[in-house]
């Protein structure tokens, strides 16, 4: 084990970590806001469409990370040129377990704005995309950013499944590290070392998102 190698692992971890969470909310985002609005008590009812939609999106959040990682395998060999052994690999995988996620916090994020401030803006004449663009979107930010940063790490703990497709990253470099020094790992500086790096990422993510958080609900407080 290098400082060279750590590196690698953590860039990979980062690379897949970001990309994986930004594809998410590419899909999450627009399905989760499609199942607030035809829900219930959306601002347009639609119930064979949100049914439609919540069963896919329920059906995706059902099948385990490392099921989605084999189905998707052809999928990643189609477009990527390769189905495993690189960091990239997972990406679709991660994403589409992560895509179910996201849609449904979302859909909770954008539940939690008062239907008050919703009725007050349709009151003046606003259509429904400006109800979503100008009330639903900027009411829940605040929550969207803490559900993000909840994703990302999320999907830092689906790492863990790279190990199995020879994906990288550092969990997957944790467990090849556990299965080369199966008799002293527990007493090896780099052992720990990964353990940090990880657990270091993930405070900072959550750091990051309750900071954003803080700074733009004090932002709202002061309008």
């Amino acid at each position: 084990m290098t400082f060279a190698e750590i590196a690698v692992m953590t860039g990979e971890t980062l690379l897949i970590t970001i990309l994986s969470t930004l594809f998410a909310y590419v899909l999450g985002l627009p399905c989760g806001i499609l199942l607030s609005v035809t829900g219930k008590n959306g601002i347009k009812p639609c119930r064979w469409l949100n049914a439609i939609v919540g069963f896919v999106v329920n059906v995706l959040r059902s099948i385990p990370c490392l099921i989605v990682i084999v189905l998707c395998i052809p999928w990643t060999r189609a477009w990527m040129g390769r189905g495993t052994g690189e960091w990239y690999t997972i990406l679709i995988p991660l994403t589409v377990c992560a895509f179910g996620f996201v849609s449904r916090m979302v859909e909770q994020s954008l539940a939690e704005v008062p239907a008050g401030e919703i009725e007050a803006v349709r009151s003046l004449g606003a259509t429904d995309f400006q109800l979503v663009t100008k009330v639903l979107l900027p009411e829940a930010r605040i929550s969207l950013i803490t559900g993000a940063a909840v994703v990302a790490v999320s999907i830092i703990g689906y790492t863990s499944f790279a190990y199995n497709i020879g994906a990288g990253g550092l969990i997957s470099g944790i467990y090849t590290y556990y299965t080369r020094h199966t008799g002293d790992y527990m007493s090896s500086v780099w052992m720990w070392l990964l353990i940090l790096i990880v657990v270091l990422i993930v405070q900072l993510i959550q750091e990051a998102g309750l900071r954003i958080a803080k700074k733009l609900d004090k932002r709202r407080l002061l309008k």
